[in-house]
């Protein structure tokens, strides 16, 4: 009888914890709950909900729902292929603020009255309405200067993480993915849906010493502004050797110099004398091998270093080359978390979920994911970056209007050099930054000769300056 009745209470105790997660799963995951392909909710929501319509910061509309004279839906988006990734499409599947924000664009918050009088005239509740925090008039000068070429572009605020500019190339018209899907999904080399910015997983090149530099430093508080190194034009390390770009022969060079020139040689030379250990830490600090925090569709930079490693292998890893693998994205936040004192910023593409009245349901504020590294870390690294502009390879970047810091990068994946995917990752105003600027062109060349060129773009029209 004993038993029976310890049984009872372990069968009862066990049905309450049960009904306890459920319930605090149900509340905690409606979002996830209602956007899972298998929940049908959706298509008896559609029935009586016009989805809502997606905005820019300033109010532009970047995709709307139209019904045409013959009751057709048809969702519409005025600027086509340029917001292609970050607003994303709504049919054969979900992709970007469509995905991101489906649930309110499908709910409607409008009043029992309206729903009635709605219902009577045979019409749908609206929507929640998006408000993003994109920029069109920085998303159409990226745009438009990438061009042809495939690669990436990001823009962030570089105190609160709101996404800006979001390109990805090849891009694709999100209001006639429903007739082109077959055409786009039926080649596996296509990749017009790969969102490249968020995604896109590259060799960063020398945008990665950045990341070697911090180590250095943090493994050399007292001693890191006495390095000095000569450089011939390559290093040789046992049965390996690496050279500078084009085989340059930089001479003399201090850790500025050697950072401001992008000198391979000095920085396999730094690598090769860090501790692997300190080194991994640094790197899970600043989310490699971990997920990202966002709601956006992200990719996880990859990098092991460890016992595993050989010195070939690190020697590649100091340059951003090897089996270093970064997002566009990840490396903007780690621009951000310079130019922001240390502080890594959530990235975020919404600001705001709004009714058809304009009553704000949801604001979404800045957030913090953590001080990846101190004041002093990114003050020192800021001095680095922008030495790269005042006499290194972002030269081009020097304007009477704006200071500006920043590391271009080559990330070398064939033999021929003008092949390499083109990198720059910069913040501006160097003393009080404002926004954060990475970029990536596939297959360009240098990213002094490419890159750079378009960071000046963006940022001369951010601060206003005609050119």
């Amino acid at each position: 009888m004993i038993l029976i009745n310890v049984t009872m209470i372990i069968f009862c105790v066990l049905f309450l914890a049960m009904f306890i997660y459920l319930g605090i799963f149900v509340s905690t995951s409606t979002i996830t709950l209602y956007n899972n392909s298998y929940n049908n909710r959706q298509e008896l929501q559609g029935r009586n909900v016009l989805r809502g319509t997606i905005y820019s910061s300033d109010g532009e509309v970047l995709a709307e729902t139209r019904v045409d004279e013959n009751g057709n839906e048809i969702r519409y988006y005025p600027y086509g292929s340029m917001f292609a990734h970050a607003v994303g499409y709504s049919v054969n599947g979900r992709m970007g603020i469509e995905d991101y924000a489906n649930y309110y664009l499908m709910h409607s918050g409008a009043s029992l009255t309206d729903r009635v009088n709605n219902d009577l005239e045979n019409i749908k509740n609206p929507g929640y309405d998006v408000y993003s925090t994109l920029n069109v008039d920085l998303q159409k000068v990226a745009d438009d200067y990438l061009g042809m070429y495939n690669g990436a572009v990001i823009v962030t605020e570089a105190k609160t993480g709101r996404v800006l500019v979001l390109i990805s190339h090849p891009d694709f018209n999100p209001g006639t993915i429903r007739e082109d899907w077959e055409t786009i999904t039926s080649n596996p080399d296509n990749s017009q849906l790969l969102n490249r910015a968020t995604q896109g997983l590259y060799p960063p090149g020398s945008t990665f010493k950045i990341i070697t530099a911090l180590e250095y430093y943090r493994e050399n508080p007292d001693t890191w502004d006495e390095y000095a190194y000569t450089c011939t034009g390559n290093i040789t390390h046992g049965d390996y050797r690496v050279s500078c770009i084009y085989g340059t022969v930089h001479g003399d060079l201090d850790l500025e110099g050697s950072f401001a020139r992008s000198c391979n040689s000095s920085f396999v030379n730094i690598g090769l004398s860090l501790s692997r250990n300190s080194w991994e830490d640094t790197l899970e600090e600043l989310y490699f091998n971990r997920p990202i925090p966002t709601d956006m569709l992200v990719n996880s930079s990859s990098l092991y270093i460890g016992a595993g490693s050989t010195d070939y292998d690190i020697m590649q890893t100091a340059i951003g080359q090897g089996k270093t693998l970064m997002t566009p994205l990840h490396l903007n936040m780690i621009t951000q978390a310079i130019a922001n004192h240390g502080v890594m910023m959530r990235p975020y593409i919404i600001e705001s979920i709004v009714d058809d009245d304009g009553n704000v349901i949801r604001d979404y504020e800045p957030q913090s994911i953590g001080q990846v590294m101190t004041e002093d870390e990114a003050e020192y690294l800021t001095e680095l970056m922008m030495a790269v502009v005042e006499y290194g390879t972002g030269r081009a970047l020097i304007t009477d209007y704006y200071t500006c810091a920043g590391k271009t990068g080559t990330a070398e994946f064939a033999n021929d050099i003008n092949e390499s995917h083109a990198w720059f990752t910069a913040f501006a105003p160097a003393e009080d930054p404002e926004i954060c600027v990475t970029i990536i062109i596939e297959k360009a060349g240098t990213g002094m000769e490419y890159a750079v060129p378009l960071a000046k773009r963006i940022f001369d029209a951010y601060f206003g300056v005609e050119n």
